[in-house]
C-alpha cells in the first residue's frame, strides 16, 4: 500500500527551480532513503511533503489525503512527522519539556505518560538528563531528543533530515540502529541522509537525485551496487 505518493513536483525557491517534476513514493512499512549532493533538493524535497514550502506543481498525496490543501500545522495531526536538518530542538527548554512538545497536539494525558516511557526506553540517556536545558546536550543527545520528540505524535510516518549529520561514527550507528528499530515496530520511514553507505545499508527502496531531478530508482541493493553511484556517493 502507498502511504505517501509524490507526483510530478515543482518547486522554486526565490526563481529557482529546486524540484523538477520530481516523482517517488514510500509505501507503508518501508525505509525510503533519498542520497545525492548538497543542494540536489533532497531538503526541499521533505519541506514540500511536510507543507513547510508550497509547490508550483504536481499532487503530495498522504495516506489518500491530498497534502498540498492542508497547513503544515495540520498535516502533523495526519500522523507524519518530521525530524528537521540541524535538529531544531528547544534549547532553553529541558529535555522533558521538549519531548512534551511533539505530543501538543494530543489530549489523551495517559497515553502520553505512556509514550514518554516508550521514548525513554528508546533512549535511556534522555531520561537521565530529563531536566537539563536540551542546549547543553551533546550533538547526538540531541538527535536522540529530536526523533523522541517526534516519535510522541505516534506517527505512522518519520521523515528525518540528515540525522547523522556532525556526529561521531559510533553514535551514528547508535542512531541508524534506533530507526531501524523504530521501523521493526510498524513506523515507516523516509530518511535523507549524507552517508549514503549507512543509509542503503538500512533502507529497502532509494531515490538518487541531481539537481532537483530523479536521476535514478530502485531497492536499496540495487542503488548501492550500481556503478556511477559507488563512484560518486559510497567513495568508491
Amino acid at each position: 500500500m502507498k502511504l505517501l505518493q509524490l507526483k510530478n513536483i515543482d518547486l522554486y525557491y526565490d526563481g529557482i527551480h529546486a524540484l523538477k517534476d520530481l516523482s517517488i513514493e514510500v509505501k507503508k512499512g518501508e525505509i525510503v532513503t533519498l542520497i545525492g549532493a548538497n543542494g540536489a533538493g533532497k531538503t526541499s524535497t521533505l519541506r514540500a511533503i511536510s507543507g513547510l514550502h508550497p509547490i508550483k506543481n504536481g499532487t503530495i498525496t498522504y495516506n489518500g489525503k491530498d497534502l498540498k490543501k492542508i497547513p503544515a500545522n495540520k498535516i502533523v495531526s495526519l500522523g507524519l512527522s518530521h525530524v528537521p536538518e540541524g535538529r531544531k530542538i528547544f534549547a532553553n527548554l529541558t529535555v522533558y519539556e521538549n519531548l512534551l512538545l511533539g505530543a501538543y497536539l494530543r489530549k489523551d494525558k495517559k497515553e502520553i505518560q505512556e509514550d514518554l516511557i516508550k521514548v525513554y526506553e528508546k533512549f535511556p540517556r534522555l531520561k537521565e538528563r530529563l531536566k537539563q536545558q536540551a542546549g547543553t546536550l551533546s550533538g547526538g543527545e540531541q538527535q536522540m531528543l529530536a526523533i523522541g520528540r517526534a516519535l510522541m505524535n505516534r506517527p505512522d510516518m518519520l521523515i528525518l533530515d540528515e540525522p547523522s549529520m556532525g556526529l561521531a561514527p559510533l553514535v551514528v550507528k547508535e542512531i541508524f540502529d534506533i530507526i531501524k528499530e523504530i521501523n521493526k515496530s510498524g513506523t515507516t520511514i523516509l530518511l535523507v541522509e549524507q552517508n549514503a553507505n549507512m543509509a542503503l545499508s538500512i533502507a529497502d527502496t532509494a531515490y538518487v537525485l541531481e539537481t532537483g531531478k530523479i536521476v535514478l530508482s530502485g531497492t536499496a541493493k540495487e542503488i548501492a551496487n550500481n556503478d556511477s553511484v559507488r563512484s560518486a556517493y559510497l567513495g568508491e
